[in-house]
C-alpha cells in the first residue's frame, strides 16, 4: 500500500512546495517554491532528512488531514494552531502522526506555516520540481479529497524541537541598481521610518506601510523593466515599499530602493499583519558575510535539537515516543534488519 495523506478540508492558501525551480528566468518563470526557506531547513533538521523534501505550505490557510499509516511530522514557520484528534501540538517540533488520526492546522496571526512529513511528499513533478506555482498556472492548491503520496521514511525519532529563535524587527538591505535615484535624504528617512506589515500580501510579495509619507521618485518613471528576484524591494506608484517573494514576476519596471537579505526574509514572513519593522542598509560585502554565516548556521541546526518536554497526560500518542534514551519498543531493529 502506498504511504499517503488524505486531505479532508483545505483552504485556498494550502499548496505543495519544495525549494522551487531554477534556470527558467529567461523563459519568464520565477523560482517559486517555499517562501520561507529557513522553515524547510528547520523541518529537515527535526526529521533528520534533506531540505529538498516537498512539504505543505499554509499561506494563512487551514488544513485537516489523516495518514494511511503511522508517520512522523514536523511543524515550522509562522506559529499556527495544530491539534491531533483535538489535542494541541507544540509548534516548531516533530510529532508522531498515528494512522487514521486527524491532524488539523489553522492560522493564529498570519504568515507562512509548514507541515513536513517523514520521507517527504511525493506528488507529480513538473519542470523538475513538485512546487505549485499558482501565478504561472503550474499545479494547483490542495483540495478536499486529494490523496498525496508520501515517500519512505528512514527515520524514527519524534518529540524533538529547536530552541526558539528570537528574531529582531530590522530588515537589512543591500543597495540596488536604482537606490541612488531616491537621493540621500530619502534613504536616510527610510532608515528612520517605522513600517507596518500590511494585510495585503501573498506568495508574490508583501506590502509595507510607512508611518509617514511614501518614497516615490520621479526618476523611477523613466527606468526600463529589468530582471527582479525575491527580496527586491520595489517602490510602487503610491510610494509604498513592496518586498518581492518567491512567486514574483521575473521582470519589473518599478524602481528598487534595495534588496532585503535572504536571511532576514523569515522575520517578515513569520510576522502577522500589523507587525512593525525598521529598514537598515548594509554594504554588499557585509551582506555576503551575513549570508555565509546563515548558511553555516542552518547546516548545523540538527546539532541544536532538544527533547520536547510535554505532559504525558496530554499525549494520546505516548507509546510512539522514545521516553528513555537508548530504550525503545524494539521494532527499530526489526525494521533495520528487514
Amino acid at each position: 500500500m502506498t504511504r499517503a495523506l488524505t486531505i479532508h478540508t483545505a483552504s485556498p492558501g494550502v499548496t505543495v512546495q519544495d525549494k522551487g525551480r531554477t534556470g527558467f528566468l529567461a523563459q519568464g518563470l520565477s523560482r517559486g517554491g517555499a517562501v520561507d526557506l529557513l522553515a524547510l531547513a528547520e523541518g529537515a533538521a527535526l526529521l533528520g532528512q534533506p531540505d529538498t523534501c516537498a512539504v505543505l505550505e499554509l499561506a494563512g490557510g487551514a488544513v485537516a488531514l489523516s495518514a494511511s499509516e503511522d508517520m512522523r511530522v514536523a511543524l515550522t514557520g509562522a506559529d499556527m494552531r495544530a491539534t491531533l484528534d483535538g489535542t494541541p501540538l507544540v509548534w516548531g517540533a516533530s510529532h508522531a502522526l498515528p494512522q487514521g488520526a486527524r491532524l488539523e492546522i489553522s492560522p493564529l496571526r498570519g504568515g507562512f506555516g509548514y507541515l513536513h512529513l517523514g520521507g517527504g511528499l511525493e506528488p507529480a513533478e513538473r519542470l523538475g520540481a513538485a512546487s505549485a506555482h499558482l501565478a504561472a498556472g503550474i499545479g494547483r492548491a490542495v483540495q478536499a479529497g486529494d490523496t498525496i503520496a508520501v515517500g519512505r521514511d528512514r527515520g524514527h525519532r519524534t518529540g524533538m524541537c529547536l530552541p526558539n529563535a528570537v528574531m529582531d524587527t530590522t530588515l537589512r538591505l543591500v543597495p540596488s541598481l536604482q537606490t541612488a535615484l531616491f537621493g540621500q535624504d530619502a534613504l536616510d528617512r527610510l532608515e528612520a521610518t517605522r513600517f507596518t506589515k500590511d494585510a495585503r500580501g501573498n506568495r508574490m510579495g508583501q506590502r509595507l506601510v510607512p508611518d509617514g509619507e511614501g518614497f516615490a521618485t520621479a526618476e523611477g518613471l523613466s527606468i526600463l523593466s529589468e530582471t527582479i528576484v525575491p527580496g527586491d524591494m520595489q517602490i510602487t506608484g503610491d510610494g509604498m515599499p513592496y518586498v518581492l517573494l518567491s512567486e514574483c514576476q521575473t521582470t519589473g519596471g518599478y524602481p528598487r530602493i534595495g534588496t532585503v537579505l535572504p536571511c532576514d526574509l523569515p522575520k517578515l514572513l513569520r510576522a502577522g499583519p500589523g507587525s512593525l519593522f525598521q529598514l537598515r542598509f548594509v554594504t554588499l560585502e557585509d551582506g555576503a558575510a551575513l549570508e555565509r554565516a546563515e548558511v553555516a548556521r542552518r547546516a548545523g541546526l540538527s546539532r541544536n535539537l532538544q527533547a520536547l518536554l510535554r505532559d504525558p497526560r496530554d499525549m494520546p500518542d505516548l507509546l510512539s515516543y522514545q521516553l528513555v534514551s537508548g530504550v525503545t519498543a524494539g521494532d527499530e531493529l526489526e525494521r533495520e534488519s528487514a
